[in-house]
């Protein structure tokens, strides 16, 4: 019998019986609205506008021909009524590339990166391609070439119109020729690339000279009458931690100072990496360095840890210098002696070689040398003190 299930009838009654409050039908109307958006063409905006599909093309993408001005308010006042919005993975199938622009750093919470990084976005965002805005996608490499290539291959199947990446380049061979194969491969394809570090990848570079800062950086020490030197040198496979150390070193011996190899300590590019390498200069006793050299600010920081830690004053027991005067260093006392890096316009220089000049028939390299800057962690010794 049709009633044999009377509590299923009822439901369903129920169901066609519910009221449609005007919270619902707003909603209703409100999905059926994006729903229309979503299904928005270009042709769809030609015809509103009464133009040809190629015209409205030219308006919506800012093409190289000019549209007259009475054809392109029709073009464009129909793009506002129909809440038209380009189809940008059809775009970048259509062109072959999309507005994508791949960032790869080695650290993104180590204010060194981040302010290059800062500089980047800040040049990427004054540009328009195709019509539109460019969009940045940024990854943290953790210090390894494999990941790098592992990005640059996902940013070639992304069809990114460049690629940038920032940090330094290691000691491991066999990855970074790897990375450069990728690099060929996505600049074969079309693309742009160019690294911040050092120039080992054949593509645009922007070179920190960061051997020649630390050299200057050690004259200067020196010449407020140090004589004793520690270095923290970061990690052996990178070559920014190697330039620097040997740069320093380079200085010193400019000045006839000696820095004993025992005084070379090790370790991680990181607050922690400074603190755990302080604490080895430290444990090997008296006498302790006139002055400890850091090759990054970071390390500085935890360096300063260490040393106030064990209840030394800086600089009156032992002074302290960094590299790369990151904005961080502001909040720091003593304020501490480094070489200054531009950070931001690194990040600026690399945006504009990959997205404003024409491709180069060589890779271009642009160095960019460092300032040395002394404040209170490092002031003169006493001849007395020598």
């Amino acid at each position: 019998m049709a009633d044999a299930r009377p509590g299923d009838g009822g439901t369903a009654r129920r169901r066609r019986a519910a009221p449609v409050g005007p919270a619902a039908e707003a909603r209703a109307a409100a999905a059926e609205a994006r729903a229309a958006r979503q299904r928005v063409t270009l042709q769809d905006v030609a015809d509103r506008a009464g133009v040809s599909l190629t015209t409205a093309s030219r308006v919506v993408n800012d093409g190289a021909r000019p549209v007259g001005k009475a054809l392109a308010e029709r073009v464009h006042k129909a793009v506002a009524e129909l809440g038209y919005t380009a189809n940008l993975q059809a775009r970048a199938v259509a062109t072959g590339q999309s507005t994508m622009i791949g960032v790869a750093l080695r650290d993104i919470s180590d204010p060194y990166f981040s302010s290059i990084a800062a500089g980047l976005i800040e040049v990427a965002d004054t540009e328009f391609i195709d019509g539109g805005r460019l969009l940045v996608c940024m990854t943290s490499t953790a210090a390894h070439e494999e990941a790098e290539r592992e990005y640059v291959a996902l940013m070639r199947a992304q069809r990114a119109r460049a690629v940038v990446l920032v940090g330094s380049r290691s000691d491991n061979g066999p990855a970074r020729e790897a990375l450069r194969a990728e690099l060929d491969a996505f600049v074969a394809s079309g693309g742009r690339a160019a690294c911040v570090g050092q120039d080992m990848l054949g593509v645009d570079t922007v070179l920190p000279e960061n051997r020649a800062g630390a050299a200057a950086l050690a004259g200067a020490l020196a010449a407020l009458g140090h004589r004793r030197f520690a270095v923290l040198a970061g990690p052996r496979p990178l070559y920014t931690a190697r330039d620097r150390t040997d740069g320093f070193r380079d200085g010193l011996r400019a000045w006839s100072v000696p820095l004993d190899a025992g005084r070379v300590v090790h370790g991680e590019l990181s607050r922690d990496g400074g603190y755990a390498a302080m604490s080895e200069i430290l444990a090997a006793g008296e006498p302790l360095p006139d002055c400890v050299f850091a090759v990054s600010d970071i390390m500085a920081v935890g360096a300063l840890a260490r040393l106030r830690a064990a209840g030394l004053d800086v600089p009156g027991d032992i002074a302290l210098a960094g590299f790369d005067d990151i904005p961080t260093l502001r909040d720091v006392y003593p304020p501490l002696t480094t070489v200054r890096l531009p950070l931001k316009r690194l990040g600026e220089t690399a945006a504009r070689l990959v997205l404003r000049a024409d491709a180069p028939a060589q890779p271009r390299v642009v160095p960019v040398p460092g300032e040395v800057v002394l404040r209170d962690s490092t002031r003169p010794r006493p001849p007395a003190a020598r």
